[in-house]
């Protein structure tokens, strides 16, 4: 049994969605994936495999406030705490169990001395004003600390996530792996004229869909609305013309996205891969407070994919302007089991 440890930072759900390819395809070449995370991030991805083992690791618990980067800064004992406890119960794991590798996305403490370990990120670089070349040096020092990064998205330019994944030198062991998608294009018959999906910690989840249900209370075509709430039952109601779900797996939200004409939601990079890959139009709305997804936003408004708006500017009839944009679509999103090659020898000391 080759067992490989898969921990997604609960961050919002598009960590623990774009490490699902990755598991299925660990699966498929008879590994066996350990689950490792806490929060909402360890029940969706349980509810995805039930039948897999699964570690609960301590929460970051990371805040939210108007300047991320100093709330940040005021958050790091208590982050540093939360990564040296998950630290040790993976190195307690290792002790009791035969183990191939880990598989780390933006986890800083699932690693090991001992067996082969990857670190996931499409941010080499952490945009935060003045200090991102300080911000990324720390992160490029704490990447270093494990055998290979692994970049979901593709080398060539204009890939999706920009000056975030540009690397100049060979400072870190990467390696870009193309877009990271749990998704599959088909064409099915339309059902949903706008699909509004919304994800992420509170208060900003909550913010963004009472803006939303207000803005489309009038919207006279078909839409449905997903409220990212992953709960133990699974919810569908009407408010309106609105077919509300709390949740959807990801058989049933490929469904959706692809039977629906525009996808409203955040500028989070997990949904920006999904969306590539099942070539949509969209409209973002970046959180406020995370540089990362407003970086996204104007990068991808910039190549003339999709339109923007900030959350309090909003209006309905923004959508209109979609029609300039050429939408979302990318070639390179077949995922390389070749780099499972990687847990079938010792780590190098």
């Amino acid at each position: 049994m080759k067992k490989v440890i898969v921990a997604p930072l609960n961050w919002g759900l598009g960590h623990a969605s774009r490490c699902i390819p990755i598991i299925k395809s660990l699966i498929q070449n008879k590994f066996t994936p350990v689950l490792a995370s806490d929060g909402t991030a360890l029940l969706f991805l349980l509810k995805e495999f039930p039948e897999l083992e699964y570690i609960e690791l301590p929460s970051y618990n990371i805040g939210y406030a108007k300047n991320l980067k100093w709330s940040l800064v005021l958050q790091t004992p208590k982050i540093v705490k939360a990564i040296k406890k998950e630290r040790q119960i993976v190195n307690n794991y290792i002790k009791n169990n035969s183990l191939n590798g880990i598989i780390s996305d933006n986890r800083f403490g699932v690693r090991s001395k001992h067996i082969p370990s990857v670190y996931i990120t499409h941010q080499v670089n952490i945009l935060s004003g003045v200090s991102t070349s300080i911000t990324s040096k720390i992160h490029q020092k704490i990447i270093n600390k494990f055998d290979e990064c692994w970049i979901p998205d593709s080398k060539e330019q204009p890939n999706l996530s920009g000056e975030l994944s540009k690397i100049s030198d060979n400072s870190i062991n990467a390696k870009f792996i193309g877009v990271l998608s749990r998704f599959n294009k088909e064409s099915l018959h339309k059902e949903n004229d706008v699909l509004i999906i919304i994800s992420g910690p509170e208060p900003n989840r909550s913010q963004l869909e009472e803006k939303l249900l207000s803005e489309f209370k009038n919207f006279r075509g078909s839409l449905a609305f997903v409220q990212g709430k992953v709960e133990e039952q699974r919810t569908k109601s009407q408010i309106n013309n609105i077919t509300v779900y709390n949740y959807l797996l990801s058989d049933e939200l490929q469904d959706q996205i692809n039977k629906s004409e525009l996808i409203v939601c955040r500028s989070g990079y997990s949904s920006i891969m999904d969306l590539a890959k099942l070539s949509k139009k969209a409209f973002f709305i970046p959180t406020n407070s995370q540089p990362e997804q407003q970086y996204l936003a104007k990068y991808l408004e910039a190549q003339k994919m999709v339109p923007f708006a900030k959350l309090n500017n909003f209006k309905l009839e923004m959508l209109e302007n979609i029609k300039d944009y050429n939408g979302l679509k990318t070639k390179d999103s077949n995922f390389d089991t070749k780099l499972f090659d990687l847990f079938k020898s010792k780590r190098k000391s």
